[in-house]
């Protein structure tokens, strides 16, 4: 019995036998189990930080930069997700975060005052190139060198954030929760990787994944002060 690309039937038939499925058979199973959570969890990461801005109507502490190389890691690597005709539930989070990441730049634009041309020329350059790139219409070695690339930026993307709560001893609006699941779910995408037989380019994006948001969540615990209920509640 095959639901979604999910392989019930010996785990069934091992049940059926009373004895336990075998590794083989059940390994698989929760790969693609957890890779559907994954994606499902997805669709709301990036709320509770958009949330927080708009509750707070401020963008304070936040590093537009490291947002906005985050869209551009996102695009990339659902592409290259595509691409190579990975499962949906190997990477299909990217798509999500992509859409949630997008909003929350906008957003942050909004609340950090007069949105200049400048931003809105990157924009305009964004929409030109993307669907290009989300289409798969580029050179296959200059894809393969944009996905090696895509590890770089994720890292330059957490790097000025990380160091703007270092250096201001507070991490401003950011949100502990969608921090927390960005981390737990690059853990968790470190075994569906594995269990997917995903390139070892992919893998090694969610491994920079988990030490990058770990360190954005070991900041957040670090410098946090203590909030009131009102707080807690945007967070």
């Amino acid at each position: 019995m095959e639901i979604l690309g999910m392989n019930f039937g010996c785990v069934l038939a091992a049940l059926s036998d009373k004895r336990i499925p075998d590794k083989d058979c059940l390994l698989p199973l929760i790969s693609k189990l957890l890779g559907y959570c994954i994606v499902a969890a997805s669709t709301t990461v990036k709320l509770p930080q958009i949330l927080r801005i708009v509750n707070h109507k401020s963008a304070q502490g936040l590093s537009v930069t490291a947002f906005e190389l985050e869209v551009v890691g996102y695009t990339i690597s659902l592409a290259y997700c595509i691409h190579k005709g990975l499962s949906f539930s190997a990477y299909g989070e990217l798509a999500f975060l992509l859409i949630q990441a997008i909003i929350l730049v906008a957003v942050i634009h909004y609340f950090s005052g007069p949105i200049k041309v400048k931003t809105w020329l990157v924009v305009l350059l964004y929409g030109a190139i993307a669907p290009t790139i989300l289409g798969g219409r580029i050179d296959p070695v200059l894809f393969e060198a944009l996905y090696a690339s895509q590890h770089a930026i994720f890292i330059f993307a957490r790097v000025p954030q990380i160091w703007k709560n270092y250096s201001n001893k507070s991490t401003g609006e950011l949100s502990f929760l969608t921090c927390f699941m960005n981390f737990g779910g690059s853990l968790v995408r470190v075994f569906t990787s594995i269990q997917e037989k995903a390139p070892t380019s992919v893998l090694m994006g969610y491994v920079t994944g988990i030490i990058m948001n770990g360190t954005l969540l070991s900041q957040i615990l670090a410098y946090r002060k203590p909030v009131s209920k009102k707080d807690k509640k945007s967070d």
